[in-house]
């Protein structure tokens, strides 16, 4: 079970490669919290039960609910254009992140730690790489936010394969770092929103001290 969740993740980084509009995204990262959220109760419950409840609340709390309106609100708070606006056309980006799951796969044969699983190892970097991949060919400064917190489900992934030894100490950094760069962020895109009309990496260009 926790295999098919993973691969169906990892389609949703495809499907992330190729979409148009930020509201996209934004559902795309509430229906990637669902899936870590199944991920981590069916590979951690056997751990101690308060443990278990923190992860589960920070996927399902945080991840599905919190940040996805948080974004929202961010989007409408600035009149925000829906359009991500990529560099790169989506069949080019379609095909880079293609290649992206492909690379992991193969490096994925260099592994010879039994402890830690494979398809974690595939999944993981690959959502890493692809977050980083829509921050370098994506215009706007919100979708540099999605892209990495696109990382940092690839972080909390690669984290659940060794979540049974330190899960408490793993997912508590990850929780933090999560509200420092979302909170830090947002503000950061807000204030930019009441200087520009619409907020692109171009329009930094313009900025002075």
């Amino acid at each position: 079970m926790i295999n098919v969740l993973l691969i169906i993740f990892t389609i949703s980084l495809l499907y992330l490669s190729i979409a148009d509009r930020l509201l996209t995204y934004i559902k795309i990262l509430a229906f990637q919290g669902i899936i870590l959220f199944g991920v981590a109760f069916i590979e951690l419950i056997q751990i101690n039960p308060v443990n278990l409840a923190l992860v589960l609340l920070e996927t399902i709390v945080f991840k599905t609910i919190f940040v996805p309106l948080f974004l929202n609100y961010i989007i409408k708070r600035n009149k925000i254009t829906r359009d991500s606006e990529p560099f790169l056309p989506n069949f080019i980006s379609l095909i880079v992140i293609t290649l992206i799951i492909i690379i992991t796969f193969l490096l994925s044969n260099s592994i010879v730690d039994s402890s830690i699983s494979k398809i974690y190892f595939i999944v993981s970097l690959s959502a890493i790489f692809s977050g980083l991949y829509i921050i370098a060919t994506r215009k706007k400064i919100i979708t540099h936010v999605l892209g990495y917190l696109v990382i940092e489900n690839g972080v909390f992934i690669l984290s659940l394969a060794v979540g049974t030894e330190m899960p408490l100490l793993v997912d508590l950094g990850i929780l933090l770092d999560i509200f420092a760069s979302v909170f830090l962020l947002g503000i950061f895109v807000n204030k930019i929103g009441d200087v520009l009309k619409d907020v692109d990496v171009d329009q930094l260009k313009k900025l002075k001290d």
